[in-house]
């Protein structure tokens, strides 16, 4: 029997059973939330989640909202295909949520946005960066930049940084995300005078990559990008390194997880990615919420930890200015969020529902990874 995936919160009591929500609730606002608490991709829900859970323990601290406490009720997709849909499904018609959080990866917020659209409940990602994504419909959202400028941002850190005219690309045909940035990358790179001198796929979850890398080291790239997440990079890297490739590797924020050094060891020392903040940062938001986290946590905020925090924030920001939790004139209300001083930066949405703002560009050094340089956009 499957095991119940519900997280029941009221900011300032323990984590109960699902069994306790109603009793919990009350008067409150129910908001959902839907993440990869475990398997493959674990650690990007755990550490949204973990941003989510402080921000409505901090507004709850601070009275709530419209003179209500916040209630978030999370479930667990288990990075599966499948499982958002029907979580999410569960949260609008049997808990009543009012807004949706969440999800990382793409193809899982792709599959629950139009359930969320058809039921006129706001929908807001974190980080999922595909661009087709608000596309489903006018009341899903995302605080993070989309592929198209991460695309365009690699292409030009591949140019200019690496120094490489050509190079070779590994994508997960199975993720949105993957094919998305591969393609989103390919056009501006090549419109440079780039040239791309292999092409390679593979199924996330694979473990062996070296018919794919002996294929890619025998056409000479001078760099070689993945557009996956971390748990296959850092297989891919290691593999590649054995294999003798010696260029660099870089990829997008698909790449960010402590699993990434943990697998990958120091094979993945001196490779590159791009992802939406910096604990390095030294402002005093950053530092401030780098301390909160770590403090409730014991461990430093990555960019899904700062994205779920902004997410948060951005819907809980929407609901004091809107004076309501009704889902047309709360998604109208999140649609005019202009300058909302995110812990990744000033938010503002556009007319497609996207957040316009900078990226990073961090490596892997001594086993950490460390800030190398600031992307705005054009």
């Amino acid at each position: 029997m499957k095991k119940p995936s519900l997280i029941c919160l009221v900011a300032g009591l323990a984590l109960l059973p699902f069994a306790g929500c109603k009793q919990q609730a009350g008067n409150a606002i129910k908001i959902g939330e839907f993440a990869s608490l475990t398997g493959k991709e674990a650690t990007f829900g755990t550490m949204s989640h973990n941003g989510t859970l402080l921000a409505i323990e901090e507004a709850n601290a601070a009275g709530g909202a419209l003179g209500k406490k916040l209630l978030l009720l999370t479930e667990d997709d288990q990075s599966k295909q499948g499982e958002p849909s029907t979580v999410v499904k569960k949260l609008i018609s049997s808990d009543g949520v009012v807004a949706m959080l969440g999800e990382v990866a793409s193809s899982r917020s792709m599959e629950a946005a139009p359930i969320c659209q058809q039921n006129k409940v706001p929908m807001i990602s974190p980080s999922s960066t595909n661009v087709r994504l608000t596309e489903i419909g006018d009341y899903i959202f995302r605080v993070c930049f989309t592929d198209e400028f991460q695309g365009k941002l690699l292409a030009t850190f591949a140019r200019k940084s690496l120094k490489a005219s050509n190079l070779a690309i590994l994508t997960d045909t199975k993720s949105d995300y993957s094919v998305g940035l591969s393609r989103d990358f390919r056009a501006p790179f090549t419109a440079g005078g780039g040239k791309i001198v292999a092409e390679q796929t593979y199924n996330g979850g694979d473990k062996d990559f070296k018919g794919q890398l002996t294929a890619i080291k025998a056409a000479n790239p001078e760099a070689v990008l993945i557009t996956g997440y971390y748990t296959d990079v850092a297989l891919m890297v290691r593999q590649g390194r054995q294999l003798g490739i010696q260029v660099p590797f870089f990829g997008g924020d698909g790449w960010e997880s402590s699993k990434l050094i943990e697998i990958g060891g120091p094979d993945v020392e001196g490779t590159f990615f791009s992802t939406h903040f910096s604990p390095e940062e030294t402002t005093p938001a950053v530092q401030n919420f780098v301390k909160k986290f770590q403090d409730k946590y014991n461990q430093t905020p990555d960019a899904m930890a700062a994205l779920g925090y902004d997410s948060a924030m951005v819907l809980i920001e929407a609901m004091k200015r809107a004076s309501t939790t009704d889902g047309p004139k709360l998604r109208d209300t999140i649609a005019a969020t202009k300058d909302h001083d995110g812990i990744t930066g000033k938010i503002t949405l556009d007319a497609q529902r996207n957040a316009s703002k900078p990226a990073v560009i961090l490596t892997v050094k001594n086993g950490k990874f460390k800030f190398v340089e600031l992307v705005k956009p054009e």
